[in-house]
């Protein structure tokens, strides 16, 4: 059994896989262990990763690639609408509005929904989608034996992960056993692309002024210099010479040229290099350390390979940068770990992680008038994930929460929907009172925003005393601006993903969002006022969830069907394709060996009839046999093979036969030096039985006789002409023979009996007691190996 960790790429992806052996990442049928993101759809079948990829160019308006960017986006949305125009390919409005088509720390909810509705339609069953940076901070950490211990200062460490379209960055804490994320920033538009971008807009200008040529209208030409420009781009990062840039036949059968050097380059790049630091500055400040407080810096992703964003990063830390994890599959890697550590088929080191929420959650709730509304953050940026909170409101009816990132700019895409959810069930207390709703909203284990449960506390009123019965208290504020009061307790349970341990460590929210703090001596006096006799009871409330971009499990059932139809014409195509090629497999290989091994062995006039046939079959491949169905096929290769068939036989048969025969004429020549010796009283073989040996003797003779019969007519045959004896039955004749003559020859020799003298000899010895025979008196006698026995001389043991 094994887990998988799966770094989704916008260029491409790796797969590493945990086994009992370690971490390691898996090659594809290419045996390269980066396999592109891309996806090509033929008319009947589609190809992915590295096929795919090579036809980019061939087939651009088929060939996907580039839509990680469109997760969980409506096709209206600003961030697809400016990916479309780099896109070479259609996108098409879905009926829902959505964009058929690791995870970045700054996913959303919907994007986050929309990579784990993937992962259901791929058939996979996804442990935890897990946050790049924190992936990469695993697979740092778990080898690391001189983390401090739990009781000391933390190890502080900076991670920066600037891939091929997005630049993340984040502080961790490491104790012995664990690590937790302080603070996590990004530039989701920033990355390798735009890098790519620069010089594609360079060499366009260029061109156009000494080719007259317009790149950006053909789509094709556009593609190639855009895969010429990623080459030269990862060649100056080595080199600061000028680098050649030429592309033949790139437009109107135009060749072009040109050259670029990396100071060239920085300089088309300052505006982008001006970005890396504000990320850097904005994570410092946000997990509240100095420069001082960072141990070390390490950088992962393509993009960090520039020499001008390594210059950028170590001069605004003051410390030279580390490489000391693989750039490119560190984050699959720490995914595997990550997985390995969830299941429970695998035995990991115990290394506990404490992620955090990238954006801020505010839930904002509404109801009658006489209820009021208010509004809470109830996750603040960079709080501790999992987490989850439980919110006591006080209502009359069925009332909504709505969910929202509470500061739109820091989300991806203006919208900062992520749901409603409608507590429905809830009436007045049967004395008219408000009835006391808990909430608990959770940021799972996926980063993934849900109100989880909803519960009623119902009074029950008691008769009498009834001292014993343990009373529920509760703490009010006032909603400025309202005379209505909202009365609100919030407790939070922190999540270990290892243990599943939850820790509700309390905490009092204003209607602001504002923490507050209450003397904890007085505060049981005042909420003891008003204390009255009853009990309680918990009744759970039925939750309508309608969430932002969410794709209804019809859909997805629907898209797990049509993948399932794909996955079965691509296997159905393959098949297709496969006897197709044995067909033409078949043709050439005859024809060739027609001429030359198998030349002796068939007539002229059979081999010009065959050859015409094979010339045909050919001609008819390439014509009306393109695309034919597989039973075609699989019949014209049987035709074809009812032909050429008997030839092949007859060049076996004569290659292997002389073996066939030597092998059974020496086991003929050995069986008969046994009956010879027989015949002449051998000490070997004098305890066999005559009339078994004859038996031997006559089976022999008849095998020699069919093996020079058989060999007298096979001489009389040419080449041209079919075996009359084939190997399969020489070898047959040669097993019979052993089946029928070494039980009999090998037949093991009888132990030696004693003589009569010696049978008398040990009776007088030992003596028959009390009427015992003789043989009985024998098993008294001295055991082998007994001084007695040895001194007697008289037994003989063989």
């Amino acid at each position: 059994m094994s887990v998988v960790g799966i770094d989704l790429g916008f260029l491409n992806c790796y797969i590493a896989v945990a086994r009992s052996g370690g971490i390691e990442t898996i090659a594809n049928e290419y045996s390269d262990r980066c396999t592109p993101a891309c996806i090509s759809l033929g008319s009947k079948t589609r190809t992915i990763g590295n096929a795919a990829k090579s036809q980019i160019v061939t087939n651009v308006r088929n060939t996907l690639h580039g839509f990680k960017k469109l997760h969980g986006r409506s096709f209206d949305d600003p961030i697809v609408q400016t990916e479309r125009i780099k896109l070479p390919y259609e996108l098409q409005k879905m009926p829902n509005g959505s964009t058929g088509v690791k995870i970045p720390s700054f996913f959303t909810d919907a994007e986050r929904r929309s990579v784990m509705a993937a992962a259901q339609v791929a058939g996979l069953n996804c442990l935890r989608l897990m946050n790049e940076t924190t992936a990469v901070a695993l697979a740092y950490g778990i080898y690391k034996q001189d983390l401090p211990p739990l009781e000391e200062k933390p190890r502080n460490v900076v991670f920066i992960d600037m891939g091929h379209s997005a630049y993340q960055v984040s502080i961790c804490a490491f104790n012995k056993g664990k690590l937790k994320v302080l603070a996590t920033t990004f530039d989701p538009y920033l990355g390798g692309r735009n890098f790519d971008d620069a010089l594609v807009d360079y060499f366009c200008e260029e061109f156009k002024a000494k080719y007259k040529l317009n790149v950006k209208e053909n789509s094709r030409a556009l593609l190639r210099l855009y895969q010429e420009c990623e080459k030269l781009k990862k060649l100056m990062s080595a080199n600061a010479s000028d680098l050649p840039l030429n592309i033949e036949c790139f437009m109107n059968d135009l060749d072009v040229s040109s050259k670029m050097n990396r100071g060239q380059f920085e300089q088309l790049s300052v505006s982008l290099l001006a970005r890396v630091e504000p990320p850097l500055k904005a994570v410092m400040e946000q997990a509240n350390l100095n420069r001082d407080d960072i141990n070390s810096i390490e950088i992962v992703g393509g993009a960090t390979r520039i020499p001008a964003v390594k210059e950028q990063i170590s001069k605004f830390f003051l410390k030279d940068i580390s490489t000391t994890l693989n750039a490119d599959e560190a984050v699959a890697r720490g995914c595997a770990l990550q997985c390995a550590i969830l299941s429970p088929a695998f035995k990991v080191r115990e290394f506990s992680i404490t992620d955090v929420v990238p954006y801020s959650i505010t839930l904002r709730w509404k109801s009658n008038i006489e209820d009021g509304t208010g509004e809470c953050e109830v996750f603040s940026k960079n709080h501790p994930a999992p987490f989850s909170k439980v919110i006591t409101f006080h209502k009359k009816e069925t009332f909504e929460l709505e969910a929202y990132y509470t500061h739109p700019h820091e989300v991806p895409y203006p919208d900062p929907r992520i749901g409603n959810f409608t507590i429905q069930n809830v009436f007045p207390q049967s004395d008219g009172d408000s009835s006391k709703v808990k909430v608990k909203v959770r940021v799972n284990i996926h980063g993934i925003f849900s109100v989880a449960s909803a519960s009623v506390i119902e009074k029950q009123s008691l008769e009498g005393d009834h001292s014993d019965i343990p009373m529920e208290t509760e703490s009010s504020f006032k909603n400025e601006g309202k005379d209505e009061m909202d009365k609100m307790q919030v407790d939070q349970e922190e999540g270990h993903q290892k243990s599943h341990a939850e820790h509700t460590p309390e905490e009092e929210i204003d209607h602001t969002g504002a923490k507050t703090k209450s003397a904890p001596s007085d505060k049981p006096e005042r909420a003891n006022q008003n204390i009255k006799k009853g009990k309680v009871k918990s009744v759970d409330l039925p939750i309508q969830s309608s969430l932002h971009r969410q794709l209804g499990q019809d859909i997805i059932n629907s898209y797990i069907e049509n993948e399932g139809k794909m996955i079965m014409q691509d296997k159905l195509e393959k098949e297709r394709n496969d006897a197709k090629n044995a067909v033409e497999e078949y043709v050439y290989d005859f024809r060739d060996k027609l001429c030359n091994v198998y030349e002796k062995f068939v007539t002229v006039e059979d081999s010009s009839k065959l050859s015409s046939m094979l010339e045909d079959t050919e001609n008819w491949l390439y014509e009306d046999g393109e695309d034919q169905p597989k039973q075609i096929y699989v019949d014209k290769l049987q035709e074809l093979k009812k032909f050429g068939q008997p030839i092949q036989i007859r060049y076996i048969e004569h290659e292997e036969r002389p073996k066939a025969l030597n092998d059974l004429g020496k086991k003929i020549q050995l069986l008969m030096k046994v009956v010879e010796a027989f015949k002449n009283k051998d000490e070997k073989y004098e305890h066999l039985d005559a009339a078994d040996m004859e038996k031997v003797e006559k089976f022999i003779n008849e095998a020699m006789n069919w093996l020079n019969s058989k060999m007298n007519a096979q001489n009389k045959l040419s080449l041209t002409q079919d075996p009359m004896v084939k190997v399969a039955e020489i070898v047959s004749k040669s097993k019979e023979l052993d089946t029928f003559c070494n039980p009999i020859i090998y037949k093991a020799k009888p132990k030696m009996e004693a003589s009569e003298e010696q049978a008398k000899a040990n009776g007088e010895h030992n003596g028959p007691m009390n009427g015992q025979s003789a043989p009985e008196s024998k098993a008294d006698a001295p055991k082998e190996g007994s001084p007695h026995a040895k001194a007697s001389g008289e037994m003989e043991v063989d």
